[in-house]
C-alpha cells in the first residue's frame, strides 16, 4: 500500500515538475538593426546576441535592465 502511494506521488510530481519550471528573460540585441529588446528564449549569437550579462526571472526585471544597458542606449 505504502509502495503504490509513493510511486503514485512521485509519478505526479516527475509530470508536474516543467509545469513550475521558471521562465527566463534576456536582454537581445538584433545584429540587423542593432535594437534591443526583451526576449523568452536564449539569444543564438548569431541573428540575436546577448546585450546583457544574464538571464532574468522575470519581464520586468529584464525591461528595466534593457534601459540601463549602455549598448542599448
Amino acid at each position: 500500500m505504502i509502495r503504490k502511494v509513493l510511486v503514485a506521488a512521485s509519478v505526479v510530481s516527475l509530470f508536474s515538475m516543467p509545469a513550475f519550471a521558471a521562465t527566463q528573460y534576456w536582454v537581445a540585441k538584433d545584429a540587423t538593426t542593432k535594437k534591443c529588446s526583451v526576449v523568452s528564449t536564449k539569444p543564438d549569437g548569431k541573428k540575436l546576441t546577448d546585450a546583457g550579462t544574464k538571464a532574468y526571472t522575470s519581464q520586468a526585471n529584464a525591461e528595466k535592465a534593457l534601459k540601463m544597458l549602455k549598448d542599448c542606449k
